[in-house]
């Protein structure tokens, strides 16, 4: 079962980070490869690989959750650009940080949306 959590948490990290989470992991490995496969195999293996909800509605879930939080910025840039990958608009993402201002207050979002913007700009200079 261990080989199946990993391999279903590889598959879904690639989906939803692409070729910039399998580097994290590989960064990760380098310092502690214990604490990578933890992160790969739980996470990813075990939460993001599950049925009900769909990528784009976990990363929704995700981004609300890391912006209550307030200080992951890195985690934060992350899974706003996961959830472009997996289908999300600039718009609902956005929507997302600004419904957390309620419930996080206005210097949470206001850190959530600056992090969008950087991760927009990025984006957009790879598409070009």
């Amino acid at each position: 079962m261990e080989v199946n959590r990993y391999k279903r948490g590889e598959e879904a990290l690639s989906k939803i980070h692409g070729h910039i989470g399998e580097s994290v992991m590989d960064a990760l490995k380098a310092i502690s490869p214990d604490f990578a496969r933890m992160i790969i195999e739980f996470p990813y293996g075990d939460i993001y690989s599950r049925g009900v909800l769909s990528p784009k509605e976990r990363q929704i879930a995700t981004i609300a959750s890391l912006v209550t939080l307030g200080n992951a910025t890195t985690e934060l840039k992350a899974h706003i650009q996961g959830a472009l990958n997996v289908g999300c608009s600039r718009q609902e993402i956005v929507e997302v940080i600004i419904q957390m201002a309620v419930y996080a207050g206005f210097p949470a979002a206001v850190n959530a949306i600056l992090v969008a913007k950087e991760v927009f700009v990025e984006s957009e200079k790879e598409d070009r």
